[in-house]
Formats: structure tokens, C-alpha cells, sequence
């Protein structure tokens, strides 16, 4: 089977991020909306986010977490993914994914980001599981990973609190395998 490009899948393509992406990641970041999904408590100065850019390159084994831009493939950055708390002997990491706020949702970005952050994962990082800790009212991210495939293995009790009192959050997990690897 001849592989295509593992960070390109669908409507979207996953880059690094780039130093003319601080404005982008200075508005998302300062989002309150989105504080509560991202575990922020307080604004990112660009400065901060500036040094950020310069080290995003440094090598994911010794960071163990990695951030890429999603982008159309017409080149419009729409979101983020990480994978953090790499283990590698474990082979396992954490996913964090986020489309803008507004016009770009429920277009499939997510679900096509999600799909070659899985191949990444297998093939060049050498992962077999994904986790995704999601809090119990967020019906985008549970959707969107129940879709995916993941399980819903667990849920931490009144695990977030937040400004609206605390809330469950719903751990998943999926088992990667070349079967399920897109290319």
C-alpha cells in the first residue's frame, strides 16, 4: 500500500506551528470561552507565547508533547491538537483538540484532525493508545470521540470545578491499530 501524506487526511492538514501564527494562538488562548476546556486560569501574553513558537520544534520525546496547527487544505488555520503526557513506555498519550469558536465547527475538521492525529500517533511515534479527558457537558468532544471510536472508560466525580460549580469529567480511550489507520 502506497502512503500518502500521514499529516493530511480529508478536509484538513496538520502543520507545526509557525511564528506568524502568534496573533491566531494569542486569540485562542485568550478565549475565555475557552478556558474552561483548555484548564486556563489566566491570559497568555504574546510575549509568552512568542518563546512558546521558539521552543514548539524542540523534539517531542524530550518535551513528551507535541502541538500542531490544523489547517484546510486550502491553508486556513481552524484549531489545534496536541498530544501530551507522552509515554513511551507505555506507548500511550493524551489528545487535546479544539476547532475556533464559530462559523468552522460541525464541518468535519475535527473528526478528519482527530483521524490523522491517530495516524501520527501509530506510525511515527509509535503509540497504541489515545486518551481524552472530557468534562461530562461537553457534548461536542464526547460526540466527536464516541464517533471516533473511543470508549468511555471511566468518570472522575466532581473532578472540574468551574465557575458554575463542579463537574463530572468522562475519560476515553482508544486502541490504535494499522486496521484503523487512515491513509
Amino acid at each position: 500500500m502506497s502512503r500518502s501524506n500521514l499529516l493530511a487526511y480529508g478536509k484538513v492538514i496538520l502543520r507545526a506551528p509557525e511564528p506568524s501564527d502568534l496573533d491566531l494562538l494569542y486569540e485562542w488562548e485568550n478565549d475565555t470561552v475557552l478556558w474552561e476546556v483548555s484548564n486556563t486560569h489566566a491570559p497568555f501574553s504574546r510575549q509568552v507565547l512568542s518563546r512558546y513558537l521558539e521552543n514548539a520544534g524542540r523534539d517531542l520525546y524530550e518535551q513528551k508533547q507535541v502541538r500542531m496547527i490544523i489547517q484546510t487544505r486550502e491553508g486556513k488555520a481552524v484549531g489545534a491538537v496536541d498530544l501530551f503526557d507522552i509515554d513511551l513506555f507505555h506507548q500511550r498519550a493524551g489528545i487535546g483538540i479544539m476547532i475556533c469558536p464559530g462559523k468552522v465547527r460541525h464541518q468535519g475538521f475535527a473528526t478528519d484532525a482527530l483521524r490523522v492525529l491517530e495516524n501520527y500517533a501509530l506510525e511515527c511515534v509509535g503509540l497504541r493508545q489515545l486518551w481524552a479527558a472530557v468534562a461530562e457537558d461537553n457534548s461536542n468532544s464526547i460526540g466527536l470521540f464516541s464517533k471516533a471510536g473511543y470508549e468511555h472508560t471511566g468518570t472522575r466525580k466532581k473532578w472540574i470545578n468551574t465557575l458554575n460549580g463542579w463537574k463530572d469529567e468522562w475519560f476515553f480511550q482508544k486502541i490504535l491499530t494499522t486496521a484503523t489507520a487512515v491513509y
